[in-house]
């Protein structure tokens, strides 16, 4: 009797051992680093809801600062926080954020992209080129004598953050980063969306890119995607729905 337990014990062990052994390639996939792109005329501080949310989670995310002088500048300042990552890790880009992480989502330890009102540029095009297939509603994005760009102060509330409150608005057109006007002339050289999974949230009411045109990018990459009914800084004003669509990129390659 006194062997039969034993033997059915021993039996139950070894069962635990092989079905934590099977678990284990599915948390050693698992990704829960999230490195975040912020798009022009605005910079990164606008992504804390997002930030905080995802941390409450686990997740470890960190918000690229591009320098916004090149594209070339901006690609290598999200290499090197990717480059920092312990894992492989979500690479989310909003606005010309996108057309960021389509030629930095090409580094190998990212595991899929996610496009937040984001251009998703194919091979060959730029930003300017895409958005003078379907023109967004503002009118509102002049140039300095130096060849940078920036969105009137007269019109940034209505045409990029019309449902965030009037002061958030006002400070975000008065802190705006000026991104040079050659990066939105750059062509794409390999994008990443081509080889690796991509997730994209079209914000319906944007005003700075077409809702039309998120929705052919997004079409033609093949992304998951989702719509909201936000402004183009949907990432300010739905903070929940943009960290839903990351959370689901990161379990989807997770799978």
């Amino acid at each position: 009797m006194q062997i039969f337990r034993w033997l059915k014990s021993s039996i139950l062990s070894t069962a635990a051992i092989v079905a934590a052994a099977a678990l284990t390639p599915a948390q050693a996939a698992e990704v829960k680093n999230v490195v975040i792109v912020h798009g022009a005329l605005a910079d990164g501080s606008g992504w804390r809801k997002v930030y905080d949310l995802l941390s409450a989670k686990g997740y470890k995310v960190t918000i690229v600062q591009e320098p916004m002088t090149s594209l070339q500048d901006d690609v290598n300042a999200t290499h090197r926080i990717l480059a920092m990552q312990d894992g492989p890790a979500i690479l989310v880009g909003h606005s010309y954020g996108g057309v960021v992480i389509t030629e930095a989502g090409n580094a190998p330890n990212v595991a899929g992209l996610v496009y937040i009102a984001a251009f998703q540029p194919d091979a060959g095009e730029t930003l300017l080129s895409l958005a003078g297939q379907q023109p967004a509603a503002t009118k509102g994005i002049l140039s300095t004598p130096d060849g940078f760009l920036y969105l009137d102060p007269k019109v940034y509330a209505q045409d990029f953050a019309a449902d965030v409150p009037q002061a958030d608005a006002e400070y975000m057109a008065r802190s705006q980063v000026f991104p040079a006007q050659e990066s939105f002339a750059t062509k794409i050289k390999s994008p990443a969306w081509r080889a690796k999974k991509s997730w994209a949230l079209v914000a319906s009411e944007d005003r700075a890119i077409h809702p039309d045109l998120l929705r052919m990018m997004a079409k033609r990459a093949g992304s998951k995607s989702v719509e909201v009914a936000a402004s183009h800084a949907v990432f300010m004003s739905q903070p929940a729905a943009v960290a839903a669509l990351i959370e689901d990129a990161a379990k989807g390659v997770s799978d």
